[in-house]
């Protein structure tokens, strides 16, 4: 960390960082307040690295997963089925063009720093922060040192009004797209009674699955019974209690659309344990299209995201970063895919 990395943060010249440091009386008390919290913050210290010290990139990208909300689940990066595979393609990729990648597990609001200090520090040359939650002061305060990054999963408009300029790529998967279809696939097989197993609402993706799942039964005339509304937060046991407690209501629906397939494999467990026959008895979906979902019996009809071409977009936009020093904000939206397998039927009402 650099004392110019100091000064951007506290937002004063670098020259004030230097009387700070050496104790020069004349600073007003506010800033040199300003400047020893940031130096507090990040654990400022010369960086002793000669190849950073010289200037010379690190070919090195940091990848920051964010994973807040299973604070009880220590394996939930290292088995989940989606961030793992993710975690693989952007390793691939980036060895595939000479790039060697720091991970790091964002497990808490105080995490959050590591972003930041990996920059500053200078251990990587750039960053890809993929996740669930979101932190936009993190990523407004990366984007006005003019550090480049991707990010996936966040919404285009909510970056564009906190950041006015900076190098980053928002990397994004058709979702809406992805669940209009699905959706109207489940219409075409003549459900009109459809619930939702929803993700957490204050996630990008979580938000846009909900949101289109409302409008497009809404134009097709159909009505959002509360009691199919679920809310399984993309946690398996969330989801699992949330299928138990609709299966104390007299009627269920006849499908049930889960917003990703964790939640859907989840949601068969609960059916099969209750004698409830997926899709005789009720037809079920998912969303992401990970692994395990065309192992089971039978086998889940889902949304296809395209992960290793996100992380292979992500890569491809940093690196191209890296090499450009102006600011610029780019967007993809990288297209979904319907899979059709075994765990839909059509109606028998």
């Amino acid at each position: 960390m650099k004392s110019e990395d100091i000064a951007k943060l506290a937002g004063v010249s670098r020259s004030t960082v230097s009387r700070v440091i050496n104790n020069y009386g004349n600073v007003p008390e506010n800033t040199r307040k300003k400047v020893m919290k940031v130096i507090e913050q990040y654990n400022f210290h010369p960086n002793i690295s000669a190849r950073v010290l010289a200037g010379k990139k690190t070919d090195t990208i940091g990848l920051f997963i964010v994973s807040i909300a299973e604070k009880g689940n220590v394996n939930r990066i290292y088995r989940n089925n989606y961030f793992s595979p993710f975690i693989d393609a952007v390793i691939d990729n980036a060895n595939a063009n000479g790039i060697y990648v720091l991970v790091n597990s964002i497990y808490s609001e105080n995490d959050y720093d590591k972003i930041i200090q990996a920059f500053i520090e200078k251990r990587i040359d750039g960053g890809i922060i993929v996740g669930t939650e979101k932190e936009l002061g993190v990523i407004a305060d990366v984007a006005s040192m003019g550090y480049p990054f991707s990010i996936i999963d966040y919404c285009v408009e909510d970056i564009l009004h906190k950041v006015k300029k900076g190098r980053i790529s928002i990397i994004n998967s058709t979702d809406s797209v992805g669940t209009r279809n699905m959706i109207d696939y489940l219409i075409s097989l003549g459900h009109r009674d459809i619930g939702i197993l929803a993700g957490r609402l204050n996630t990008y993706s979580g938000r846009i699955r909900y949101e289109t799942y409302q409008n497009v039964l809404k134009e097709h005339g159909l009505n959002i019974n509360e009691n199919w509304n679920l809310k399984g937060e993309f946690i398996r046991k969330t989801a699992a209690q949330e299928v138990i407690n609709m299966l104390q209501h007299d009627k269920l629906p006849t499908a049930l659309f889960c917003c990703n397939d964790d939640m859907a494999l989840s949601a068969m467990d609960v059916f099969e344990k209750e004698k409830i026959r997926v899709p005789h008895d009720i037809s079920i979906t998912g969303f992401d299209d990970i692994l395990p979902g065309s192992f089971v019996k039978p086998a889940l009809t889902t949304v296809r995201v395209p992960l290793y071409a996100m992380a292979q977009k992500a890569i491809e936009e940093v690196l191209k970063m890296i090499g450009d020093t102006s600011n610029n904000i780019s967007s993809y939206d990288l297209k979904t895919e319907l899979i059709v397998r075994e765990s839909c039927m059509t109606t028998k009402t």
